[in-house]
């Protein structure tokens, strides 16, 4: 398959009009035979369009409607064009204190909702056995020692991660590498560690160095 290059931009930028010019730029430069998606904050989701890029989110809750508020449903995404939605994400598992009950409900009604979840795991005590074999889940692993530190994983700690990922949940479940990833690294990923895509995030916030990643996944 494709490499699956995904931007998180986490909390960025600050307005709307900053956020339509680095999708437009990353839109007008992106050629690339990889799959590629922005994961832009809820409030700009039904700004940003096109058919070169698939759009995701960062988050979503548990429940498809009802008395919650300040919550967003798969199915309000799925309205609004996302494909995927990233769940689990370490920064949500610790600032938030996202429990594996919570992220185990919303991988399921995503599903249900026909989303594909980006499941983030930092170690496989976070991955559940009653994930093998499930369809249209993708997995990121995400060292929370890397994420927004510089300090990317080595190249081989994250190739032995990823086969230990695949030895429990089997091999047709894509794996995606995450954590401090940029243009000068993305490819070794790919190449040597043998990740089927990659979780971008502060890197995704600059639509040159976004495109750079591209670039040189194409060259491999």
């Amino acid at each position: 398959m494709k490499p699956l290059i995904v931007g998180n931009w986490k909390c960025n930028p600050n307005s709307l009009v900053e956020a339509k010019k680095l999708f437009n730029s990353i839109v007008k430069g992106v050629k690339t035979n990889s799959m590629v998606a922005i994961c832009p904050p809820f409030v700009y989701l039904s700004e940003l369009k096109t058919k070169k890029i698939k759009l995701g989110a960062q988050d979503c809750f548990w429940e498809e409607k009802g008395a919650y508020t300040g919550e967003i449903s798969p199915l309000m995404l799925k309205k609004l064009g996302c494909l995927y939605v990233i769940i689990g994400h370490s920064e949500r598992r610790k600032y938030l204190k996202e429990t594996d009950e919570m992220i185990d409900k919303k991988i399921k009604l995503v599903l249900r909702s026909g989303l594909k979840p980006i499941l983030c795991i930092a170690n496989l005590g976070q991955l559940k056995n009653s994930l093998k074999g499930v369809k249209n889940l993708i997995l990121a692993y995400e060292p929370v020692f890397a994420i927004g530190t510089g300090k990317a994983c080595s190249v081989e700690k994250a190739r032995k991660m990823r086969i230990s990922i695949e030895k429990k949940l089997g091999k047709n479940i894509p794996v995606l590498y995450g954590g401090s990833v940029n243009s000068y690294n993305a490819g070794n990923y790919i190449k040597e560690a043998g990740f089927q895509g990659l979780l971008v995030g502060g890197a995704s916030l600059s639509a040159n160095e976004f495109l750079n990643i591209l670039k040189n996944i194409d060259k491999i």
